[in-house]
């Protein structure tokens, strides 16, 4: 009876064991697969939880739940099902923590872990469909993606060494943008000069001669780098016609804007308090010049705007005539095509004053407060838009900039953009010959600059 027993607890343990490799197997069998590999070279794996390492391929299938390793020489460019592209650089670790994509869905969806190494990725429809969607978590911050271009690493000593090795001279990381936006909400768009399209959110980057369009349910404050300030209203378009301005020579700066329609309040900044006559808004009826000012614009689709300054003093100039009115704080106008008379009080009262929100412009705008060979989280961003939310504060990056996250929590962006960004050996991930690219960087040639 005992040997009895015994022989049927073994046999229970053993269909126990069976029954769940069969479990096993059958959820690693329902992983969802996210993409392929497009391109290996060198020793690398992909590997989903309870299963054999896969020997990354061409054309091998990735799944949600894979963790992606490239040994020291080796790299792998993937490609997931929504078009995002990623070359994984070596001596990296990556893992596809979920991922969720289906044509037009609303809830599509891409979370990953970087543990260790780096990656250059051309992202595809999932962080462009929504501003939250798409996000890469490393233990010193989260970079949130809004559909763009970059780069991401997690820099020791190794980075400081290619840097070293590199006899070119850095260039400055400079702020390209215009403005950014803050304290936004509803739907709001920029429009390039070529007609292409994107979203904006807080953070996000103007340039000049971009159109912002602001949806029926907007409002936003655009923040200038010479802290000029612009608070847009609901249905607004409006324009950077011509912005230039150097923090040393504020004098020579130029600042150009156009309301074509909607409604707009103005804080104008070090451009306009150098030199005023290098500051002027356009817009359907009228241009205004200005004398350090703060001013209210509302403009309606029958080509007629309504002024009012609440700071300084405006000189307004309706089209096709000479002269000009100059307006006191407290002054208002109004300008159509047949007629103007003056306001006694402001039209846009439900709009807040651009001087009343609180703007962080060093956190916005400025550089200089990393060291290129800091070890952590170096972010560049080639187009779009980045965001890095340590855990004391969020870092914004637009194009052409270089931004940092440390242990400590910090963020900031270095003075110039480090040596190992600018001549990069790893094929970014649409190179049409990665292959090249590798062995080229092997023998030692030094890579284009990423930006010129």
């Amino acid at each position: 009876m005992r040997a009895l027993n015994k022989s049927s607890k073994s046999f229970f343990r053993l269909r126990l064991v069976v029954a769940t490799a069969l479990l096993a197997n059958s959820c690693a069998a329902l992983a969802q697969p996210v993409g392929e590999v497009e391109f290996s070279r060198g020793v690398g794996f992909a590997q989903s939880p309870g299963k054999l390492p896969r020997a990354l391929g061409k054309g091998l299938q990735l799944n949600e739940g894979d963790r992606l390793t490239t040994s020291d020489g080796a790299a792998a460019i993937i490609k997931l099902q929504d078009g995002t592209r990623m070359t994984l650089r070596p001596d990296s670790e990556l893992i596809v923590q979920q991922y969720q994509f289906k044509q037009d869905a609303p809830d599509n969806s891409m979370v990953m872990q970087l543990l260790r190494g780096g990656f250059r990725a051309l992202t595809g429809l999932i962080s462009k469909g929504s501003a939250n969607a798409a996000k890469i978590q490393t233990a010193t911050a989260t970079i949130g993606i809004r559909g763009t271009d970059f780069d991401a690493r997690i820099c020791g000593p190794e980075c400081k060494q290619e840097s070293s090795k590199v006899t070119e001279q850095a260039r400055p990381n400079a702020v390209l943008a215009s403005a950014k936006l803050v304290s936004s909400q509803g739907d709001i768009s920029a429009t390039d000069g070529a007609g292409t399209k994107r979203k904006l959110v807080d953070g996000a980057s103007v340039y000049e001669g971009e159109t912002v369009d602001m949806g029926a349910a907007a409002k936003g404050i655009l923040v200038f780098r010479d802290e000029s300030r612009l608070t847009l209203g609901a249905n607004t378009r409006f324009s950077v016609v011509n912005f230039v301005f150097d923090d040393k020579n504020p004098a020579e700066g130029k600042f150009l804007v156009s309301l074509l329609r909607g409604s707009m309040r103005a804080l104008t900044g070090l451009i306009g308090k150098s030199n005023t006559r290098n500051v002027s808004f356009a817009t359907t009826t009228a241009t205004i010049g200005i004398r350090g000012t703060g001013l209210d614009m509302d403009c309606a689709a029958e080509a007629s705007c309504n002024f009012f300054t609440w700071l300084g003093t405006i000189e307004v100039t309706p089209l096709g005539q000479t002269a000009l009115q100059t307006l006191q704080a407290g002054q208002g106008l109004f300008v159509s095509r047949t007629e103007i008379r003056p306001l006694t009080a402001p039209t846009l009262e439900n709009l807040p004053r651009p001087d009343t929100i609180p703007v962080n412009t060093q956190q916005l705008f400025s550089g200089g407060s990393v060291p290129t060979d800091e070890e952590g989280l170096f972010v560049f961003v080639r187009d779009g838009h980045i965001e890095v939310t340590s855990s004391k504060e969020t870092l914004h990056l637009g194009r052409g900039e270089t931004g940092f996250a440390g242990a400590n929590g910090q963020t900031g962006r270095p003075l110039n953009v480090p040596l190992f960004i600018q001549f990069d050996k790893v094929p970014l991930p649409n190179a049409p010959n990665p292959l090249m690219v590798s062995v080229v960087g092997e023998l030692g040639k030094q890579a284009a600059p990423v930006c010129r």
